[in-house]
């Protein structure tokens, strides 16, 4: 008898390298697999980092993203693509290309622009192309607060100033925009501080996913978990809130298990959350 294949939920992260394994691709390729889907990659940058932050960037060219999108989608193919930190303008325009040349249809954009110790993560000419290339492709992006109010010019003190933030981003053309409120804490924006509430918005209706509060410094790869959680989730045919709200469990739990490898910043653990409970 002929063996069965297993079934593969097959993700595309395009994003860049983490040389201290906490966030980008790193994060991403650990997600993907903990949560049971097969994780293909196309390194956008690579980043001498460590727990305390981007010491250096080293910017991939744009045409070698491209070789290896397309390596990866005249072979293997993609179920769902997520991108998150994409640097230049040049790699912006690249991903935007290939997304339409392939007719990906479900793009998890996580709008990567600073590191946690300040540096710039996705160059100021390159917003632009990213929400006018990009944007109008995807199925959902996923930007912080701090992410949210760059694009938008807001200052989101609460979650009426999120919803108008959801709103302007998604004129940009995405089908659904996640605002997520894990740095609310900086703000009034959580008036209670038990919760963590991302706010999903399709267009029409607001939906409200709600988490537990943990108090850690351990958050290092916190935004590429999530939307690689569930960019896994969308490969194995969940609907897009169904997606949301396993992804927020498991980035909860992720966080729950965190470790602290080094002096500065902790991280996720996805392994062991993977293995809740």
């Amino acid at each position: 008898m002929k063996r069965q294949e297993p079934l593969l939920y097959k993700v595309l992260s395009i994003a860049g390298s983490d040389s201290g394994g906490g966030a980008g691709i790193q994060a991403d390729v650990k997600t993907i697999t903990t949560l049971g889907g097969y994780a293909m990659t196309a390194i956008t940058a690579l980043t001498a980092q460590n727990t305390f932050g981007v010491q250096s960037i080293f910017e991939i060219p744009a045409s070698f993203i491209g070789e290896q999108i397309d390596a990866v989608m005249t072979d293997i193919g993609a179920d769902v693509v997520k991108t998150g930190m994409l640097m230049g303008k040049e790699t912006v325009e690249i991903v935007g290309l290939k997304i339409k040349t392939y007719h990906i249809k479900r793009v998890v954009v996580d709008p990567v622009m600073v590191s946690k110790n300040g540096k710039n993560l996705l160059l100021p000419d390159a917003v632009h192309a990213l929400t006018s290339n990009v944007f109008p492709l995807s199925l959902i992006v996923t930007p912080n607060i701090p992410e949210a109010e760059y694009l938008t010019g807001l200052k989101i003190e609460d979650i009426p100033d999120a919803e108008k933030a959801a709103r302007l981003i998604y004129q940009h053309g995405p089908s659904h925009v996640l605002i997520k409120g894990g740095h609310a804490q900086e703000s009034s924006y959580m008036k209670n501080e038990k919760k963590v509430i991302d706010i999903l918005y399709d267009g029409k209706s607001f939906h409200y996913i709600e988490g537990e509060y943990i108090p850690t410094q351990n958050t290092h790869g916190t935004g590429c978990t999530y939307a690689s959680a569930i960019a896994t989730y969308l490969a194995q045919g969940k609907p897009v809130r169904e997606a949301v709200v396993q992804a927020k469990k498991f980035v909860t739990r992720s966080i729950k298990k965190s470790l602290r490898p080094g002096n500065g910043f902790g991280t996720l653990d996805q392994q062991r959350a993977g293995q809740f409970p």
